[in-house]
């Protein structure tokens, strides 16, 4: 029997990814966020892909896997490029305008994310 052997590798796994996720509630600016309601989809795609709804509600954040019915925005990309712009090593209108990030809904909101976790970077 051949046991498969994983070395450190320079892409995020998917368990990290969520974990990445997980921690989104310790990062929100709860200022920035005060007066926000928002639904944010995260459709990512890739080996490193998922589904992910981040509520900002009265200044506190929640994030679930799976989907939402009726997101305010949704951000479809490889989930090893949203690690990158949520984390500041890929600027996220690049992306954009590249064609590797979809943004349906609110845009605006989409525009907010920098600022609503910006300990991130």
């Amino acid at each position: 029997m051949h046991r498969r052997r994983y070395g450190s590798r320079a892409t995020m796994t998917p368990p990290a990814l969520k974990a990445f996720f997980q921690a989104l509630p310790r990062a929100l600016d709860r200022d920035a966020a005060e007066d926000l309601d928002a639904v944010y989809q995260f459709d990512l795609s890739g080996p490193q892909g998922g589904q992910y709804v981040v509520k900002i509600q009265d200044g506190a954040c929640v994030v679930e896997e799976g989907r939402h019915p009726d997101p305010h925005v949704t951000l479809a990309m490889a989930g090893e490029d949203c690690m990158k712009v949520l984390n500041g090593q890929l600027s996220g209108p690049s992306v954009l305008m590249s064609g590797r990030l979809r943004i349906t809904g609110d845009i605006g909101l989409a525009m907010q994310l920098k600022a609503l976790f910006p300990t991130l970077t």
